[in-house]
């Protein structure tokens, strides 16, 4: 997520989401995650104005369709349960969507399929202590059936996947291959020309995807064009164990991967289908080390793993374990947030596999080629912005997250930038906007032409460092990385209270000097080094901001100093709190929680044309205003942008 504007946009509409024709629980957001592991596993279920899981085709994160279909055959009648798709000359209805459910790992929605309810649940394992099963890239989807009339009912399950999964540019050829073994059914589909380190519309142009099923009694499979897998489970409630040998483009006949299961005659519940989708790729990340040096890093998991087959056959079996474990986390998730609200717990719900999505947990290789577990860095990626690495305003917003979830990851998302930094490569003295300017190439800024933001990348860098040491106890990187983090200290002495014209976290809305905002986030840094080294320039500058930021009226805070007709979000007061500094006095929080009352549900605001986040914004009420440089474009365009939270 790309700054707290969007959160807070998020938030107002996932509140008055429209009611879909199901029921909804807790509510029916703007799009529900199904397969979120890593930044290129990501696979979500539009909803707009209402999508029933076979009303659409599942999409990555951009938009782009990732083709994932799936069939119930109920007493040789079809019926569709995922995705949209089209088999001319074959047979189907579409099963009718009763309820969806979402909870912080999970999606289950329920469908009726003539006498037979079918159970569709989505789960993202969420691991945040085990870095082993965290780094994995898979995710299940588990599909059981169950007679709702209490009659005998022959029943078969199928799904595909397509070849979109693997790329960006639907041209290019791919091709695939199908492995039986005595314990799990694999489909593998990867590029024909791969290139390392490179991307086509977000999505990774190397690394293969995987389709998997157990291989137990009465399982099929098939690989060909999607018209022909699809009919053939349709017509006849199985596949033909044969593989398509005509390698081509993604779009050339479209090619699918299909895995199917006949259940027999069941009269209650059957035990559930369990597929596992996951997309694999080695190294995962170039990072920049001394002397300009790049270093591949490869995911954890793979210290503990020799193969692909063998990470799928130990996912697919540890399914049942991984669902008991996802429901504790649920589970506390939902009883710390509730603690606030019942709103708000579903929105954290629906946030954290969003969080902790965008990452990967990696590790480099010992000179005898070892893996080396005891160096361990987290690489996030800038999802729905520019694709930078570890970009340091992102990883603020998701900080909250990373430390209920585990603070360690948070500590190595820190490590990777302070670690370049330490080795002098990057020249300014305020702390680097990123590791790269795209993922997933953690190249560093040698030239020091990364996007400027001094004051808010020092101040979160400070921030963050001793918000993880209070959480944890551990003073290692702090005391590792003393120099760095006085430097930007010094910076952010000389340049915070009154701040240059520079860009902010808010970058979309261009550079403005004297922000009032940015202020408070240069001053919080200030005050949280002298945590750490006892400095006192913070409280004396809190004074000074006081006089400098408040408008003539006295009733809310300006944008920018001397203009009090100005006014905006204050969000960076969070890390006071954050922090437990009480830094800022109570009647700075008192005088913006009655000025945001005043101003909330006036205007839309435009931002990006991102296809899940425009949205009409004609109905009340609305949230907050990021400032009043977007009440200014109201009048041309009244159309709210709202990222889904990232």
């Amino acid at each position: 997520m790309k700054n707290v504007f969007e959160f807070l946009c998020a938030l107002s509409f996932l509140m008055t989401a429209e009611a879909a024709s199901w029921v909804a629980t807790p509510f029916n957001p703007p799009a529900f995650p199904l397969a979120v592991r890593s930044p290129y596993l990501s696979a979500w279920l539009a909803q707009g104005s209402g999508a029933a899981l076979n009303d659409v085709w599942a999409t990555f994160w951009t938009g782009q369709i990732v083709g994932w279909a799936g069939f119930i055959n109920v007493d040789g009648k079809s019926f569709s349960f995922l995705g949209a798709p089209s088999v001319p000359g074959a047979n189907f209805a579409k099963a009718v969507q009763k309820s969806s459910t979402f909870t912080s790992t999970q999606s289950i929605f329920v469908l009726s399929a003539g006498p037979v309810d079918v159970t569709v649940t989505f789960l993202s394992p969420v691991e945040p202590t085990d870095l082993v099963k965290q780094s994995i890239p898979f995710a299940y989807m588990a599909v059981s059936a169950k007679s709702t009339d209490g009659a005998a009912h022959s029943v078969q399950i199928y799904s595909d996947i397509s070849a979109e999964w693997i790329s960006g540019d639907n041209s290019l050829t791919a091709n695939w291959s199908t492995t039986v073994s005595t314990g799990v059914i694999t489909h593998q589909v990867q590029l024909q020309h791969q290139i390392p380190f490179t991307e086509a519309n977000d999505h990774t142009q190397y690394g293969s995807a995987f389709y998997s099923l157990s291989n137990e009694a009465g399982t099929t499979f098939q690989t060909g064009p999607d018209v022909v897998v699809r009919a053939q489970f349709i017509n006849n409630g199985k596949l033909v164990n044969t593989q398509d040998t005509n390698f081509r483009a993604v779009s050339n006949n479209w090619p699918v991967f299909a895995l199917s299961r006949d259940l027999g005659s069941i009269t209650s519940t059957a035990s559930p289908v369990v597929f596992s989708v996951g997309h694999i790729r080695d190294p995962v990340i170039q990072y920049i080390v001394a002397n300009a040096q790049i270093q591949p890093r490869s995911l954890f998991f793979w210290s503990q793993f020799s193969s692909p087959a063998a990470v799928i056959s130990s996912f697919l079996g540890d399914y049942q374990n991984a669902l008991n474990r996802a429901q504790a986390f649920d589970n506390k998730v939902a009883s710390d947030a509730t603690k606030i609200s019942a709103d708000y717990a579903s929105i954290v719900a629906l946030s954290i596999r969003q969080a902790l999505g965008a990452t990967e947990i990696t590790i480099s290789k010992n000179g005898g080629g070892t893996f080396n577990t005891s160096d361990v860095l987290v690489f996030m990626k800038e999802i729905s912005s520019d694709g930078n690495v570890n970009t340091v305003d992102v990883i603020f917003p998701a900080w909250p997250a990373l430390l209920y979830a585990n603070p360690v990851l948070g500590q190595y998302l820190l490590e990777g930038l302070f670690r370049y930094q330490a080795t002098g490569q990057y020249p300014n003295k305020w702390s680097v906007h990123d590791l790269g300017s795209s993922y997933p190439n953690a190249t560093g800024h040698n030239d020091g032409k990364d996007e400027p933001m001094p004051v808010e990348e020092s101040g979160n860098m400070v921030i963050m460092a001793l918000s993880y040491a209070q959480k944890s106890g551990d003073l290692s990187q702090l005391q590792r990385y003393k120099a760095l983090l006085d430097q930007w200290t010094q910076f952010l002495i000389s340049d915070s209270l009154i701040p240059a014209n520079q860009i902010s976290t808010d970058d979309f809305a261009g550079a403005l000097a004297n922000q009032t905002n940015l202020a408070i986030k240069g001053i919080i840094g200030i005050k949280a080094m002298s945590q750490i080294e006892q400095l006192s320039i913070a409280s004396q500058y809190v004074k000074q901001w006081q006089t400098l930021a408040a408008s003539s009226s006295g009733k809310h805070l300006t944008l920018s100093y001397g203009d009090s007709s100005s006014w905006g979000l204050s969000y960076n007061l969070l890390a006071d709190k954050l922090l437990k500094l009480n830094l800022f006095p109570s009647s700075v929080y008192q005088m913006q929680t009655a000025w945001y009352k005043t101003v909330a549900g006036k205007q839309c605001f435009p931002l990006t044309n991102k296809p899940y986040y425009s949205l009409n914004c004609l109905k009340e009420p609305f949230g907050i205003p990021l400032d009043t440089r977007c009440a200014l474009r109201t009048s041309i365009r009244q159309e709210r942008i709202c990222l889904y939270i990232w």
